[in-house]
C-alpha cells in the first residue's frame, strides 16, 4: 500500500536513500560513513522540510516493512530543503558549512523528483513504477503541474522507466561530477481532487 510517510519510517527510509547516496558517490559520505550518514538521515527525516523529511515522501508498505520510498519538492524549495541537515549537524557539534549535496538539480517551475528507491528484496516487482505514478499526489499537494527529475546517463533502466511513465528530455546536468538527463512529464490527473 502507497501511504504518505510517516516520522516512524525514518530508520526504514534512511536506508534506502543511502543506496542512492553511495551510487551518486558523495564525498559527505567518504567524510561520515555509512554508519553517520544512516543516523543523520534518520534524524532529519523528522523535519518536514528536509529534503528527505516524511512530509516530502511516500512509502510502499508491504506487510509492515517498507519496501520503497520516493520524495520531492518543489524547485522553488531547493534553497531550503537541506537546512535541516545543517542544523542537526551544529547540534551535534560539527561545525562549518557541511553539505550532502553542492549542486542544484531542480529546474524551475517544476516539482522535482529527488529520489525513488525500492529494497533490494523487493525489486522486480512493479514498485518503483508504482510509486513513480504515485509521485503525481505529492506535486498536487505542492500545487505543481510539472515533474521533473534526474537520470544518470549510466543508468539506461531507470531512463526506460521514465520513458514509459511519458517523461521526455529537456536538459542534461551534471551533479557530483555525473552526467544526468534532465527530464519532465506534466502531473497526471492534476485537475482532479
Amino acid at each position: 500500500m502507497i501511504r504518505f510517510a510517516k516520522k516512524e519510517d525514518g530508520t526504514a527510509v534512511a536506508k534506502l536513500i543511502l543506496v542512492i547516496l553511495k551510487d551518486m558517490e558523495l564525498d559527505f559520505l567518504k567524510e561520515f560513513g555509512e554508519e553517520k550518514a544512516l543516523e543523520v538521515i534518520a534524524a532529519c527525516f523528522e523535519d518536514p522540510t528536509y529534503r528527505f523529511g516524511y512530509a516530502r515522501g511516500l512509502v510502499e508498505e508491504i506487510d509492515g516493512e517498507i519496501a520503497g520510498a520516493v520524495f520531492g519538492y518543489p524547485a522553488a524549495k531547493e534553497a531550503i530543503i537541506d537546512l535541516p541537515l545543517q542544523k542537526y549537524l551544529h547540534a551535534q557539534g560539527i561545525e562549518g558549512n557541511i553539505q550532502m549535496f553542492i549542486d542544484p538539480e531542480a529546474f524551475p517551475n517544476e516539482w522535482y523528483l529527488d529520489s525513488i528507491a525500492v529494497d533490494e528484496r523487493f525489486r522486480g516487482k512493479g514498485i518503483g513504477s508504482k510509486l513513480l505514478t504515485a509521485v503525481d499526489r505529492l506535486a498536487t499537494h505542492e500545487g505543481e503541474k510539472v515533474i521533473g527529475l534526474n537520470v544518470d546517463k549510466a543508468n539506461p533502466n531507470a531512463k526506460r522507466l521514465y520513458l514509459r511513465d511519458g517523461f521526455k528530455d529537456v536538459g542534461e546536468i551534471v551533479i557530483s561530477g555525473h552526467q544526468y538527463d534532465h527530464m519532465q512529464r506534466a502531473v497526471k490527473d492534476f485537475d482532479r481532487s
